[in-house]
């Protein structure tokens, strides 16, 4: 049997679950399928970081977006999703990494951006006071935060099914076709007809990319992170690197979670991932270096989750550049989550009123295709 609707999502991470709900919010009723269950790989188990610090720079106007909504999230969701804004801190570790950093800074003020700021030493050890003295400084974001990954993805979800989406979940899409200006999906023994579809299935959106004729340079990935046991408070915003691969939080129970994108091996197929206990151990000698008060910590557990990168590091986002009705929204590249309330945003703009505000040009899928064009 054949169903109709406005939309078809696939995709449960929270780029899949947040277009469906303002898809909804734009009175449009969408249905969104997820092979698994929502948020069961790179959305539900990342860092949880809320940052427009260290952005590329197209990618900041649509985190601009996004923070606006992460502020006011649970008026959106009902749901706080465990948000905390004390910053996003990244730390030069010597001079020369300080200098990188004024550069940086400089640069996007000089386009008009404003929320990293430049600060000193004093700034750096007011802000972060456990830091190692020899850092002389570094950029901070004061704006930006962090959030429970797993309960904001199942947030997404839950308040857009309230709104009327139809959500499947444990059977994978397949057999996608267009067909009579309608895209066509099936679901198990069921069939979805829509004449939107958006491709916003994480690791897995680039095989259906290249199955409709559009491939892109995309690999599949599986960060790791790490848990400690708990110690004492003595941080509140998160701890980014300038060079090295860190990044740095503690919760209110003490524990401290490490990452900073060392990699596991990924079994996509199976849903696996296998841990890389050295790169781990890298990351937990860079914690012992910078912050003495974590050399009493032992670590806890450790994970990955599979998600997709793209060769530049810069997600795919927005219109087909070959087929009426059809959206990208993947490879968010280790730094999505941040993205995913202002993305479903302006996906939902994209797909109703044809067009948006929020510049995202420098995003879509066609820059990898514009050689071959030419």
């Amino acid at each position: 049997m054949t169903t109709n609707v406005d939309a078809i999502v696939i995709g449960g991470g929270i780029h899949g679950c947040s277009t469906t709900l303002h898809l909804c919010l734009a009175g449009l009723k969408p249905v969104l399928i997820e092979k698994d269950y929502a948020g069961r790989h790179a959305s539900g188990v990342n860092a949880g970081g809320v940052r427009q610090l260290a952005r590329h720079i197209p990618e900041i106007p649509l985190s601009i977006r996004s923070m606006g909504i992460w502020e006011k999230i649970n008026d959106l969701l009902d749901d706080d999703c465990s948000f905390e804004s004390h910053g996003q801190v990244l730390v030069a570790e010597n001079e020369e990494e300080l200098a990188v950093c004024r550069a940086r800074v400089a640069e996007l003020n000089a386009l008009g951006f404003t929320h990293e700021e430049l600060i000193d030493a004093s700034e750096l050890r007011r802000l972060v006071p456990a830091v190692a003295e020899t850092c002389p400084g570094g950029v901070v974001s004061r704006r930006d935060g962090a959030a429970n990954p797993a309960q904001t993805t199942t947030a997404f979800r839950r308040k857009a099914e309230q709104l009327g989406a139809t959500v499947r979940e444990g059977v994978a899409a397949g057999n996608i076709r267009y067909s009579d200006g309608l895209w066509h999906v099936d679901v198990g023994s069921d069939s979805y007809a829509a004449p939107v579809l958006v491709n916003a299935a994480g690791a897995w959106a680039g095989k259906i990319a290249a199955a409709l004729g559009e491939p892109v340079p995309v690999e599949t990935v599986a960060p790791m992170l790490m848990i400690t046991s708990r110690v004492p408070h003595f941080i509140d915003p998160v701890v980014i690197l300038r060079g090295r691969k860190l990044s740095f939080k503690q919760f209110k129970n003490g524990t401290v979670l490490i990452g900073g994108g060392h990699l596991a091996t990924s079994y996509q197929d199976r849903n696996e991932t296998v841990l890389d206990w050295k790169s781990l151990a890298i990351s937990a000698r860079t914690v012992f270096e910078l912050f003495p008060v974590m050399r009493g910590a032992t670590i806890v557990r450790a994970w990955a989750g599979i998600e997709a990168k793209m060769k530049d590091d810069i997600p795919v986002f927005g219109p087909s550049s070959r087929h009426k009705g059809l959206y990208h929204q993947f490879g968010f590249s280790l730094h999505g989550f941040q993205l995913g309330p202002g993305a479903g945003a302006v996906m939902a703009e994209l797909i109703v009123n044809g067009g948006t505000q929020t510049r995202i040009s420098d995003l879509g899928i066609e820059r990898f295709h514009r050689s071959a064009a030419r």
